[in-house]
C-alpha cells in the first residue's frame, strides 16, 4: 500500500515548494509535480502517470481539491477512475477522504465551490475588460503577424503558401488578413 503525492501549480512563475514539503509531512512515498492548468485535463502528464501507477489500496494525496481538478466534471471523472481502481483520495487542507462516505460526500460539494469560482474569476475577467474597452484603454492583444508585410508580398505576387512559409504563419492567417476578415487587418 503506497501513498502517492501530487501538487500543482498553473504557472511556471508560481513555486511548488510549500505543497511537496506538505505532501512530505503527511507521508507520501513518491510526489509528482507539474506546472499546467487546472482547469483541464488535457496535458497534464504527471496526474497521468500518478493515476496509472497507483494499484488497489493505494492513495493519492493533494494539498487541496483546486490542486487536481477545478470544475466537478473533471474531478468526477478523476475520482471514478481512482474508485474504479481501488484507490483513494485524501486531501489535506479539507477533510477529504474517499475511503469513507463523509469525505465523499465532502469532495462533491468542494467540486462544486472549485467550479463555481473559476466561473466567477472568468465573469470578473470579462467585467474588467468590458470596462478597459469602454474607457478605450484595452484594445486586444497586438496583432502578432505584420498584415502590412503579407499586403505587400501579396502585391509582389507571392501566394498564400510562399507567404505563409516565408513569415513562418499559418497559410489560414495569411487567408483572413487577405480576404479582410474581421479580426484579421494589421491595423487592429
Amino acid at each position: 500500500m503506497a501513498t502517492y503525492g501530487y501538487a500543482r501549480v498553473s504557472s511556471s512563475s508560481q513555486s511548488l515548494a510549500i505543497q511537496q514539503e506538505a505532501l512530505r509531512s503527511a507521508g507520501c512515498d513518491v510526489i509528482r509535480c507539474e506546472k499546467a492548468t487546472g482547469t483541464k485535463l488535457e496535458g497534464r502528464t504527471e496526474l497521468e502517470t500518478i493515476i496509472q501507477f497507483a494499484r488497489a489500496e493505494d492513495s493519492i494525496t493533494v494539498t487541496r481539491i483546486d490542486r487536481l481538478a477545478r470544475s466537478v466534471g473533471d474531478l468526477a471523472a478523476i475520482v471514478s477512475r481512482l474508485e474504479a481502481k481501488g484507490v483513494s483520495l485524501k486531501v489535506l487542507e479539507q477533510p477529504v477522504d474517499t475511503s469513507t462516505a463523509a469525505g465523499r460526500c465532502f469532495l462533491q460539494m468542494l467540486g462544486v465551490f472549485a467550479e463555481f469560482e473559476t466561473a466567477i474569476r472568468r465573469e470578473r475577467q470579462l467585467e474588467g475588460v468590458a470596462k478597459a474597452k469602454a474607457e478605450g484603454v484595452y484594445r486586444g492583444r497586438k496583432p502578432s503577424i505584420d498584415g502590412d508585410r503579407i499586403k505587400a508580398l501579396a502585391s509582389q505576387g507571392m501566394g498564400a503558401t510562399a507567404i505563409a512559409k516565408e513569415l513562418n504563419v499559418a497559410r489560414a492567417s495569411v487567408y483572413r488578413l487577405l480576404n479582410g476578415a474581421p479580426g484579421g487587418s494589421a491595423g487592429r
